[in-house]
């Protein structure tokens, strides 16, 4: 039996509530996955009140939610409200927000939900509230080890134009060059394939992996990291039988032609992946975290606190994170 999709209420000051309401009114139209949202049923009221929008909302169990959806945006509460004004988090925002993603992580697991969609978060309303995670993704991972073992999460963002992951990802620049290494580049790689294997029907992905500097250190006279962490990495991974090509320069992997040539790039850092990716597909990009027990999306873009609660915010992104989860949820891992 298909089961529903938990949504996160992500930062309530932010456009997550708007988007979503947007998203449930726009279902019949999309055909779009049922899914329930996390949260508080009065304070999304509110929130379609100052959209001017009418919505029919239902306190639900998860277990409720599909049932539901057709007839009512389905809202299962959390026990934690949230008060805050569009653009302007105030000190409920931050139990609100995580509450929600330990809610539906623990739905996930015990078998009421298919997969986790988050609304975005607002990381520095969560850290003055004494959140210890570099972001979203690292919380997720803690949230789902068990026995002891932590996986090790990775960032996909995915879009009809470009798949990338970054080996690095949440640290400064600077931090992101010592962290990096021959393993990381491995471990990464390696579970990237496998979900593209397992969850999005490619019996042999095609990977590129850039260089860490420009035009991958220029045989080393712009940097010796490419010959001696990533030339090593790719050799390895060769060793399992993937097909990949790199180091390559950054500046040449994302044009049309380019493209074409792979399934899904390599990126040492968080800009080198998230810049080209959010200029060819902004409103279609998905942010995927693999390696996790669970299915996670998320739409790839911030909390745009300059325009919740007027109406500006485009669902697109949120709605296309809906529609990933439930295809990669339909696609058991073999």
């Amino acid at each position: 039996m298909a089961k529903p999709l938990a949504l996160t209420l992500g930062e309530p000051a932010g456009i997550g509530p708007d988007i979503t309401i947007q998203a449930w009114l726009r279902r019949d139209e999309l055909k779009l996955p049922a899914f329930y949202l996390l949260g508080d049923r009065d304070f999304l009221g509110s929130r379609a009140k100052a959209l001017g929008l009418k919505v029919k909302l239902a306190d639900v169990r998860a277990e409720d939610a599909l049932a539901t959806f057709a007839e009512a945006l389905p809202v299962v509460a959390t026990g934690h409200p949230a008060t805050a004004r569009p653009g302007q988090p105030d000190n409920t925002s931050a139990d609100a927000a995580m509450a929600s993603i330990r809610q539906a992580v623990g739905d996930v697991i015990a078998g009421r939900a298919s997969a986790v969609v988050t609304n975005p978060i607002a990381k520095s309303v969560l850290y003055r509230a004494g959140f210890r995670h570099p972001g979203h993704t690292e919380f997720l991972a803690e949230l789902a080890a068990s026995g002891g073992h932590t996986p090790q999460p990775v960032m996909m963002l995915w879009s009809p134009a470009l798949v990338v992951v970054p080996v690095t990802i949440h640290l400064s620049l600077r931090d992101a060059i010592e962290r990096l290494s021959t393993d990381l580049i491995v471990t990464t790689a390696r579970i990237a394939v496998a979900a593209l294997k397992a969850r999005f029907g490619l019996a042999c992905p095609r990977l590129a992996v850039s260089g860490l500097n420009p035009h991958a250190g220029e045989d080393g006279s712009l940097g010796t990291e490419d010959q001696r962490i990533v030339a090593p990495a790719i050799e390895i991974l060769r060793g399992y039988g993937i097909e990949i090509r790199g180091p390559l320069p950054a500046d040449t992997m994302f044009h049309d032609a380019a493209r074409k040539t792979y399934d899904c790039a390599i990126c040492m850092y968080h800009d080198q992946a998230l810049i080209p990716v959010k200029t060819l597909a902004f409103e279609e990009a998905v942010n995927v975290t693999l390696g996790l027990p669970f299915i996670r999306t998320s739409p790839d873009h911030g909390t745009a606190f300059d325009i919740a609660g007027t109406g500006r915010a485009d669902p697109s992104s949120l709605i296309a994170a809906l529609r990933l989860a439930a295809r990669m949820a339909a696609t058991p891992p073999a």
